[in-house]
Formats: C-alpha cells, structure tokens, sequence
C-alpha cells in the first residue's frame, strides 16, 4: 500500500503559481503606473493639467500602436527590429501616395497602411519559410525600411501642405466639446482590436500556441509556417497605422525618423509584462506599459532631468521588466 508523501519543494512551488497569473501582472503594471502617477503629480504642480495630461496620451499613441503589434510577435517568441524604420516608411509611402500621386487622402492612408503589411508579410516569410532567426529578419528589414525611406523621398520630408486635412487625422478631435486627439482614440481603438485579435479569434489561439510550444503545434496538424506569416502581417498593419498617425502629427512624412522606436515599442511590451520567451502576454499590459513609459518620460522632463539621464532611468526600469519576467518563468 503505497503512502502519499507531501514534497515541500511542490507545495512551495504552488504557493507561487498565482505570482505568474496574467491578471497579478497587469494588477503589478498598473499599481506601478498609479505610482509613478502620484509621484510626479506631487513634485510637479503642472503634471496633473489637462494640457500635459494630453501631451502623454497623444506620445503613447505611435509608441503603443507599434507596442500592440509587436505583441503579437513576441508572444509567438519571435522579435520584430524593424517595426521603426518601417513606421517611417509606412509615413513616407503615405506622403507619396497623398502628395506626389494626389490620391484621396482615405485611399492613401489605406495605401500606407498595407504597405506595413506588405513589410510584415516579407519579415514572416524570411521567418517562416527561410527560417531566418527573427533577429536577423527584422534587422535586415530595417536597414532595407531606412534605406528605402531616404531613396523614396529623395531624403527630404514629404509635406502635406496642400493637404491641410490631413493633419486632423492625429491632431483633429471627433468627439465635440472633448479635445482628445484623434490619434488618442485611434490607439485605443487599435488596442481594442488587438484585444479581440488576441482573446477573441483563432489567430490568438495559435498566436499563444505557437509560443508556448512551437514543435507540439506543429505536430498538431498546424500549420505554424502559414499562422506565422499572418501574424507578421497584422503586426505590420499595425506598424502602417503608427505611420499614418505620425505623419499625420507631424504633418509630413520624415524620412530620417523612425531608429529606436523599436526599442522603446519593445520595451513597453516588456514592461507591461509580455514574456520574450513566447507564449504569454496581453494587449492591456501592453497598454499599461506603453502608459509607463510615457508617464516616466514626460514627468522626468517635466522635473527637468536631461535626457541622458532619462534613458538611464528608462534603461533601468526594462531590466527589472525583463528580472521580472525571468523570476516568472523560474516559478513554472
């Protein structure tokens, strides 16, 4: 007759099971981001104004549009380096499709959106069908995205001067009496898609599968290749989305924008508690993180920390995201 023996190693390691739920890690995100909140608006009379308040969510929007697609990405453990060079050219092919071609503003936009797709597509099938580290992909497809950017545009911005509309898209505000910038809505809208996208359709289902276990859903009958490719290009609709909008906030097209956007996309998806090992994520940390990131910079600018200081405090803060997400998985 055999005696049930209690493992106190296993029963130490249940009692940490709930430190990894995703709902504890959002709770965590966004204590952090309460936090940082009430610090600021303690040491600085004019971070709490209505102004400044704006000010945040409006840099959140691009930074958190690219953050919400790269999320896909990095849930099915894979990286996208390219996600700001090809922003930047998502904004110049949107400047010439408006500018140079003189296409509706609408059908240009949806232009410069497909083109992010029509770059993800190219990085998922480097991944899925060369099986080129994403590493690799992505950083060759961001020199390709700088280059192209700068030879498309002949270097110089592309203006939409004669397209004065334009600049509502970001700037503009549909909700009457409420001066929240479009481009505020657009991020929400976006993360809401994302959500659903992520929670709500197969593509999520095999977005964490593929993560968490590449071989077994292969060996399911998946076809990871084919799932792989769709997930690059929604992420790069994504990235075409953040063109649109910062074109559109900047009303051109800067060809010479977009080199460490990336990082910080990247780091926001880390902060808000997305494993880079795959398998594990969601879109409202994600939103929080990106939240983070553009609280801590605003409120250090606002206490006039300079900016070499500012990356270091910034630098600091992914590494223990990152610690974070190691302790995490140590407790598996």
């Amino acid at each position: 007759m055999k005696t049930e023996v209690s493992n106190p190693g296993i029963e130490k390691r249940k009692s940490k099971l709930p430190f990894k739920s995703g709902a504890l890690q959002q709770i965590l995100a966004f204590s952090s981001l309460i936090v940082l909140i009430l610090f600021f608006s303690i040491t600085s009379r004019n971070f709490m104004e209505f102004s400044n308040i704006m000010n945040i969510l409006l840099s959140t929007s691009v930074i958190g549009i690219l953050a919400l697609g790269t999320t896909l990405v990095i849930i099915t453990g894979g990286i996208d380096l390219s996600i700001g060079t090809a922003m930047t050219l998502c904004s110049v092919m949107t400047g010439v499709f408006i500018t140079f071609l003189g296409l509706p503003i609408p059908i240009g936009i949806l232009l410069g959106i497909l083109s992010g797709g029509l770059s993800g597509f190219l990085v998922g099938s480097a991944v899925a069908k060369m099986k080129i580290p994403p590493f690799i992909a992505t950083l060759a497809m961001m020199m390709i995205a700088a280059g192209l950017a700068l030879v498309i545009s002949g270097t110089r911005p592309i203006y939409f001067s004669d397209t004065p509309a334009f600049t509502q898209v970001a700037l503009g505000s549909i909700i009457p009496g409420i001066e929240i910038p479009n481009a505020v809505l657009i991020f929400f809208l976006m993360a809401t898609i994302g959500y659903i996208i992520l929670n709500k359709t197969v593509i999520g289902r095999y977005t964490f599968s593929i993560g968490s276990n590449e071989e077994s859903t292969r060996l399911s009958g998946v076809n990871v290749n084919r799932w792989k490719i769709i997930i690059y290009s929604i992420a790069g609709l994504f990235t075409g989305v953040a063109g649109v909008v910062m074109a559109a906030r900047l009303n051109s097209a800067q060809p010479a924008l977009g080199m460490g956007y990336e990082l910080e996309a990247i780091a926001a998806v880390v902060i808000g508690g997305t494993s880079l090992s795959g398998g594990k994520g969601t879109m409202v940390g994600t939103v929080i993180g990106a939240l983070i990131m553009s609280v801590l910079t605003n409120g250090l600018r606002i206490l006039s920390v300079p900016q070499e200081w500012q990356d270091v405090v910034i630098g600091i803060v992914v590494i223990f995201a990152v610690y974070a997400d190691i302790l995490r998985r140590r407790n598996t």
